[in-house]
């Protein structure tokens, strides 16, 4: 059989795709991922005691809104690798800005303090769990958005992987700060944000075998 003659046979077995399908799907794998994350945080983690006064501080939002931004970062770049083309880089570049933006931030706050305060900002009360529960919230969304980009076309599976894994790991954490005391620049930069890298290195790796055509 002849190449010309395989490529028909392959297109004439595909299933056209609507228009504006991954951005819907992604939503509501976002959606779904949202409320699994929700519900261990509330049988699970347990909400933080003092959410309701912690919400009327500044720093609860400045934390959700950068764990958010990670998240729209991911999902840009996760919606644009699902098809054969997309122009992911703008939306890496947008990532890798909010986090050079919170990185400032961090630095400012860190650098006029001691040794031993900028081992308990660095290391709050729970520094050793931070990153592993982000990543466990967003065990669940990683799958779900993963078995969204089965049903699409993305020809770089394991950067896919990543920006998917990278877009729950954003969800799930900004979901965890719902339980997490913590209220220092540098904690966030460093476990928050390790838990989205670490999420998004998962799917990377199940990405290089569930995404390949």
């Amino acid at each position: 059989m002849r190449t010309p003659e395989l490529i028909d046979i392959l297109a004439a077995d595909t299933q056209a795709v609507a228009p504006g399908a991954a951005p819907r799907w992604l939503a509501m794998a976002a959606a779904g991922g949202a409320a699994i994350a929700l519900m261990l945080v509330l049988m699970w983690l347990k909400p933080r005691p003092d959410l309701a006064s912690a919400m009327h501080g500044g720093f609860f939002w400045i934390k959700a809104g950068y764990t958010a931004a990670l998240g729209v970062a991911g999902f840009w770049a996760t919606e644009r690798l699902a098809r054969p083309g997309g122009p992911w880089r703008s939306a890496a570049v947008m990532g890798l800005v909010v986090l050079a933006g919170f990185g400032f931030m961090a630095v400012m706050q860190f650098a006029p303090m001691d040794g031993a305060a900028r081992m308990a900002a660095m290391r709050g009360v729970s520094w050793t769990v931070c990153t592993r529960n982000i990543v466990v919230l967003a065990a669940p969304m990683t799958l779900i958005c993963l078995l969204v980009l089965r049903q699409l076309a993305p020809i770089r599976p394991m950067l896919a992987g990543f920006a998917a894994g990278a877009f729950a790991g954003g969800v799930a954490a900004t979901v965890y700060g719902l339980h997490c005391p913590e209220a220092t620049f540098i904690f966030v930069g460093l476990w928050y944000t390790l838990g989205v890298v670490v999420s998004g290195l998962i799917g990377a790796a199940l990405g290089r075998f569930l995404l390949r055509w």
